[in-house]
């Protein structure tokens, strides 16, 4: 059995307009010590990434606790969105809940997005296999794969869940089928 614990970043700065260099509040680096809290026993022993600096900065903490290095990966990186700037996103959303198919102009529908997670996931399933892994990631790169394995999460679902940053979750796998998942933390920060 290998367990994943899947973290989705802290409180990130939304006046940054890059997606890849948006850093943590001040909120969301001191909530990134409750991770740490919530994870440093459970025997983890590869933490991997997003490259961007929102998930990166989510377990720093976790990493020098741990003492492990952090592994980034660039098909975890969170779904990109167009040329949609921010106006009627509840609207977006919920037409890429609808549709996996859907997508605005040079960006991603999540059909695509899950794909390329799932297969980090396969890659990292098999080089860790039989170990406790943590994976920290994006809302929406985190809802897909959560999708793959449970179908009846859906736009409802991630909107439950959009206002917790951080999130995290646990799934055990074996092999590459999900057994359980559990909610492990949440804290409450207002998506902006």
């Amino acid at each position: 059995m290998t367990t994943v614990y899947f973290i989705r970043h802290a409180q990130s700065d939304r006046f940054t307009q890059d997606d890849r260099t948006r850093p943590l509040t001040a909120e969301g680096l001191s909530d990134t010590v409750k991770i740490t809290e919530a994870l440093s026993d459970k025997g983890i022993t590869h933490i991997i990434s997003s490259p961007y600096k929102r998930t990166i900065q989510t377990v720093t903490n976790l990493s020098e606790k741990l003492g492990l290095s952090i592994e980034t990966n660039e098909d975890l990186r969170e779904r990109n969105a167009g040329k949609w700037h921010g106006e009627n996103f509840k609207d977006f959303i919920k037409a890429q809940w609808e549709d996996f198919d859907y997508h605005i102009l040079d960006g991603e529908c999540l059909k695509d997005v899950q794909s390329r997670n799932i297969k980090a996931l396969y890659h990292y399933l098999d080089k860790y296999s039989g170990e406790t892994i943590a994976i920290a990631t994006h809302g929406t790169a985190l809802s897909t794969i959560i999708n793959y394995y449970y179908n009846d999460f859906n736009y409802d679902s991630f909107m439950r869940i959009i206002d917790y940053m951080p999130y995290v979750v646990k799934i055990e796998f074996d092999d590459k089928k999900a057994l359980s998942l559990e909610e492990i933390l949440i804290i409450e920060k207002e998506y902006k």
